[in-house]
């Protein structure tokens, strides 16, 4: 496996998720020192994963540097045989408006949220084609043209929907290589570093499930055969009760409040 930004919050915990079933997996991000508001590093990261079962491959990778994607997407193939599954998890978020967002604010987004998914991609795909089961997993949302999504933050909205476009086209680009291509999004908000910087701190996080509902989702969709399950936007609950999931009580950052207590999650 090949994750981006798993450094900590979603990606880590697809990552954690894995190595229990003993997955080797590349972990692609920048931190590599402590940051002051944010926790993990690559190599905190390589720890856990390790610990759960796990071989870890900690990579210092910004993904809009494609000299960066193309030594670490080499290096994992080479370290580890090959590339199985790729995450397209790395994003950038701010949800300022058109007259409040700086350029080099929608220039970060774009760069890392949609040149970055295209860039991992384009990259891994060669390694992929060689996979009995290859899989591209991008944490994107569906594709919804409802004004108010891009109103709130045009920006932001652009640079989410391109990685979803990413998925549409390379879906069907890639459907007769038996490369599956798809979106997972969460239902509510995750309780992410992300989510307390920029939407509304712990009182949303408080109102927010776990990052291993996206992860037992994600498994879910990555144990399936490519050939089968291709071109399709998950949204992690409603993809878990169709496995047979009932019960979403362990996911809440907060066992009291009940699901529909729980913060919405943009784009749905």
């Amino acid at each position: 496996m090949f994750i981006t930004g798993a450094s900590r919050g979603i990606g880590k915990a697809i990552a954690i998720r894995a190595a229990r079933d003993g997955a080797n997996i590349a972990i692609a991000a920048k931190t590599t020192e402590p940051h002051p508001t944010l926790e993990g590093t690559i190599y905190t990261a390589a720890e856990e994963i390790e610990a759960a079962g796990g071989k870890a491959l900690p990579l210092v990778v910004d993904v809009r540097d494609e000299a960066q994607v193309e030594a670490a997407i080499s290096k994992t193939a080479e370290t580890f045989g090959g590339i199985d599954i790729l995450i397209n998890n790395a994003s950038a978020i701010n949800l300022s408006r058109t007259p409040g967002t700086p350029m080099k604010r929608f220039d970060l987004m774009n760069q890392i949220n949609y040149r970055g998914t295209y860039l991992v991609s384009q990259k891994a795909i060669p390694h992929l084609k060689k996979a009995d089961n290859p899989h591209v997993l991008t944490l994107s949302p569906p594709l919804n043209m409802d004004p108010s999504w891009f109103s709130r933050h045009v920006a932001y909205t652009i640079s989410k929907y391109n990685m979803s476009l990413c998925v549409l086209g390379m879906a069907d680009e890639f459907k007769s290589d038996n490369i599956a291509f798809n979106a997972l999004w969460p239902k509510t908000t995750i309780a992410t570093a992300a989510v307390k910087n920029n939407m509304g701190g712990e009182a949303l996080i408080n109102a927010s499930r776990t990052p291993e509902i996206m992860a037992d989702a994600a498994y879910g969709i990555l144990t399936k055969e490519s050939r089968s399950i291709t071109g399709n936007f998950y949204v992690d609950e409603d993809f878990l009760r169709e496995e047979g999931v009932t019960d979403f009580s362990q996911y809440r950052v907060n066992p009291e409040l009940e699901d529909s207590q729980l913060m919405p999650d943009f784009f749905l």
